[in-house]
C-alpha cells in the first residue's frame, strides 16, 4: 500500500531520480562525443524517454497527462520522445487492492464488501487520474466504480513544476509550453472533482440518450469528489470490435454515429466532450454509441462559437483574409506565419484542412 507515491514528497524525490538520470544520460553522451565515440542521438532521446515513462507510470496523474498532451504536438519533443510518450495512454498499471478497500473506506465509509452486493478489487481499466472496478448494488444493478488515486488533486501544483523544469530540456527551440501547462493544470482541477463530473454525467444523460446515443447513470448516493458510481455499459470498445472483422456497413453506421455525436454537441448545446480517447466510447449491442468519461468536457463561449461557424462559410468561399482573421480571433494563430516557421505550418495545415472539408 506504501509503494503508491501520493505525498509531493515522495513525488518530488521520483521527479528529482527522473531528473538526475537524465542529465546523467546527456552528460555520458556529450562524453562520448568528445572522445570521438560516434554519436547517436536518436537513441538517446530514446532510452532518455523510456527511463522518464517508467517514473511518470509510476506517478500517474499530472506526469502522464503532460505525457500525453505534449506527444500529440508533432516538432514539440523530439520524434523518439512522441513515440515513446504516445504509449502512456496504455501502460498504466492499476493501484494495489489494498489500497482499493482503504479508498473506499475513507470515501464512502465502509469497505466495498460492506456498501456494495459485490465488487471486484481487480480494476477492469486504468488511466492516468483513476481505476475503474464492476461491481453490483444490494438492488441487483450493475454498476462502475472508479477511484481516483490517493493525493491526484493535492499533488497537481508541485507536480506540474517538477515536470515543467524537466520538459525545458527536450522541447523545441521557440516552443512555448506554457500554454500545455495552463491547459493542464486547469484539466486536472476539474478530472479530479468526479462530483463535477458525476454533474456533467447527468447533464450528457439528460440531453442525448435517445436510439443513437447513450450515457451511464450517475448514482450519486454512491459518489464522492473522488469516487464515482455509474450504472455499467455494456457493449466492446473499438480495438475489439474490430477485431471481430465487422462488415464495411457496421464500421460506417458506428463512424456515423461518432461524427453525429460530436455535431450535435456543438450545433445544439456549444459543448464539447473533450478526452476522445478510442476508451472513452463504447459500441453497444443495440447499435447504440455510448459514451463514458465526462471528467473534460469543454464548453465554447459566445465569441468563439459565433467564429467558429464562420469556418465553413469562409473557406467555402475561399477568402484567405478573412480565414486569417478567424485563425487569429480563434487561438489557432498567435503570430505571423511569414515570420515564424510553426506558425506557418499550423496555417498550411488548418487552410489545407479546412479546404478539404468545405
Amino acid at each position: 500500500m506504501n509503494d503508491f507515491p501520493s505525498t509531493p514528497y515522495k513525488r518530488g524525490k521520483i521527479f528529482a531520480k527522473t531528473g538526475l538520470k537524465v542529465g546523467t544520460n546527456y552528460a555520458r553522451h556529450y562524453l562520448d562525443s568528445l572522445r570521438g565515440k560516434p554519436a547517436d542521438r536518436a537513441s538517446l532521446h530514446r532510452n532518455t524517454a523510456e527511463d522518464m515513462m517508467k517514473e511518470f507510470t509510476r506517478l500517474r496523474g499530472t506526469a502522464l497527462k503532460i505525457a500525453q498532451a505534449m506527444s500529440i504536438d508533432q516538432g514539440m519533443l523530439p520524434e523518439e520522445f512522441s513515440r515513446v510518450m504516445s504509449r502512456s495512454q496504455h501502460q498504466v498499471p492499476p493501484i494495489q487492492r489494498a489500497l482499493v478497500r482503504s479508498v473506499i473506506r475513507q470515501e464512502l465509509g465502509d469497505y466495498p464488501e460492506k456498501i456494495f452486493a459485490t465488487f471486484d478489487t481487480k480494476a477492469f481499466a486504468a488511466a492516468s487520474i483513476g481505476q475503474v472496478h464492476k461491481a453490483t448494488l444490494k438492488d441487483g444493478r450493475k454498476v462502475a466504480v472508479k477511484i481516483q488515486y490517493p493525493g491526484m488533486r493535492e499533488t497537481i501544483s508541485t507536480d506540474l513544476g517538477l515536470a515543467k523544469a524537466l520538459f525545458k530540456r527536450f522541447v523545441a527551440k521557440g516552443s512555448d509550453i506554457n500554454p500545455y501547462f495552463d491547459e493542464i493544470r486547469e484539466t486536472l482541477l476539474m478530472e479530479t472533482d468526479y462530483r463535477h463530473e458525476g454533474e456533467t454525467l447527468d447533464r450528457f444523460h439528460a440531453r442525448y440518450e435517445s436510439d443513437q446515443f447513450t450515457t451511464p447513470v450517475w448514482i450519486p448516493e454512491y459518489s464522492t469528489e473522488r469516487v464515482l458510481t455509474m450504472s455499467f455499459l455494456e457493449g466492446d470498445h473499438a480495438d475489439p470490435f474490430l477485431e471481430r472483422n465487422p462488415t464495411q456497413e457496421e464500421r460506417n453506421h458506428y463512424g456515423q454515429l461518432l461524427w453525429d455525436f460530436f455535431h450535435l454537441q456543438v450545433e445544439s448545446h456549444a459543448e464539447i466532450h473533450a478526452d476522445t480517447h478510442p476508451g472513452n466510447f463504447v459500441l453497444t449491442d443495440d447499435g447504440r454509441l455510448g459514451i463514458i468519461d465526462f471528467g473534460c468536457v469543454k464548453t465554447f463561449p459566445a465569441d468563439f462559437f459565433r467564429d467558429y461557424l464562420m469556418l465553413l462559410p469562409t473557406h467555402l468561399k475561399r477568402d484567405e483574409e478573412e480565414i486569417l482573421k478567424l485563425y487569429y480571433r480563434l487561438g489557432v494563430l498567435n503570430g505571423d506565419p511569414a515570420k515564424n516557421k510553426r506558425e506557418k505550418e499550423y496555417y498550411e495545415f488548418s487552410m489545407n484542412y479546412g479546404f478539404t472539408f468545405a
